[in-house]
């Protein structure tokens, strides 16, 4: 079997259901179910006799070893972080103890049930990692290779950096078969209502203004969130160890494209007098905003064959749809009762703590 950790959270659980339909191989889920990881994500599947779940924060170090200990995963895909930038900027220490401390900890047990296993040439540990490790392109640089000098410029971004080269440190060091993937900016089902797409969606279908940061000129590389777990499940059955690969949607969009883009397809599917485009308001920028980021997936194409198959318009359409068909999801996570949903299915003692909104 393979254990993933935050199989809870948006990528995570798109992976895991996919998985599931497309493997017949076992799936741990190990999620510590802060704000955004959500069991209900993954409800259409808790029955199935291939998934197993346990409710396990990787900044626990005593507890992810047992977990390890207990299955001996012959794979581990690290997915778990704190990923939302403007929450880095105000609360940069839970960074730094998930994405830097959590990764640790879940290095030292893999490298500790590897050892057990007589050292396997097929144990894999998949670290999933970000392009904004990076830091910021300009209009016209090339976009980011695997070799690429990091930049990081947020809290958010440092802290998956050191995580980066503590794997790459675990695999020249120790040994362990590591991979690493940097992707771009994901969206699709499920995505948690603080970051851009989601967050749009629900203010315009509210009637509420839609605030773009600055001017709306920073530019990002989208991808489909389908693409990036078929991206993930490549690099994990032929890519080499020690190896990483950039993943990306070849889909370069200014913010205000995106919410332009956003706007024409809900004026399409949810018409509105007077359409969305004019709830768009210009706010203040955040502190350090990057100007671009783009990501040349050459290596991941010429090595392993993957290509992303959606593009942005039909991404964007099918994520819109999802958001519009699904209001009782979206209705839970807004309100927190996707927390009490947790207690009726698990009869946990207490549910997490520190459920509010973020911006974009």
């Amino acid at each position: 079997m393979i254990l993933v950790t935050g199989g809870c959270g948006f990528i995570g659980s798109n992976f895991i259901r996919l998985w599931l339909a497309e493997t017949d191989e076992p799936i741990v889920n190990m999620d510590a179910l802060t704000y955004a990881g959500n069991a209900e994500n993954l409800a259409d599947i808790q029955q199935s006799e291939r998934y197993f779940f346990e409710q396990i924060d990787i900044r626990d170090a005593a507890a992810v070893a047992g977990v390890l200990e207990r299955y001996h995963p012959r794979a581990i895909l690290h997915f778990a972080a704190e990923s939302h930038v403007d929450r880095s900027i105000k609360e940069p220490e839970a960074f730094l103890q998930t994405n830097v401390m959590g990764t640790f900890n879940l290095l030292n047990s893999a490298l500790g049930i590897w050892n057990q296993d007589g050292q396997s040439e097929r144990f894999r540990f998949l670290h999933v990692s970000t392009d904004e490790v990076y830091g910021s392109l300009g209009r016209t640089d090339p976009a980011f290779s695997e070799k690429h000098p990091y930049q990081p410029n947020s809290p958010y971004s440092a802290s998956k950096a050191a995580s980066d080269h503590l794997v790459r440190a675990w695999h020249h060091t120790y040994g362990l078969p590591v991979l690493t993937t940097n992707c771009s900016n994901n969206y699709g089902p499920y995505q948690f209502p603080e970051k851009l797409i989601p967050l749009m969606i629900e203010r315009a279908l509210a009637g509420e203004t839609l605030p773009v940061y600055g001017d709306g000129s920073n530019v990002r590389d989208w991808l489909y969130v389908e693409d990036h777990c078929r991206a993930i499940m490549t690099v994990l059955d032929r890519g080499e160890p020690g190896e990483t690969y950039n993943i990306g949607g070849n889909e370069e969009r200014t913010n205000l494209e995106v919410v332009d883009a956003l706007t024409n397809v809900l004026q399409i599917l949810r018409p509105r007098s007077g359409g969305y485009r004019e709830l768009v308001r210009f706010v203040d920028d955040r502190p350090g905003h990057d100007k671009r980021y783009a990501i040349n997936a050459t290596h991941i194409a010429d090595t392993l064959g993957w290509r992303p198959e959606v593009d942005f318009r039909e991404g964007l359409i099918r994520t819109v749809e999802w958001y519009l068909e699904n209001r009782q999801w979206v209705e839970h996570v807004k309100s927190g009762e996707y927390r009490n949903w947790l207690e009726h299915q698990y009869r946990a003692d207490s549910s997490p703590s520190g459920d509010d909104e973020g911006a974009a």
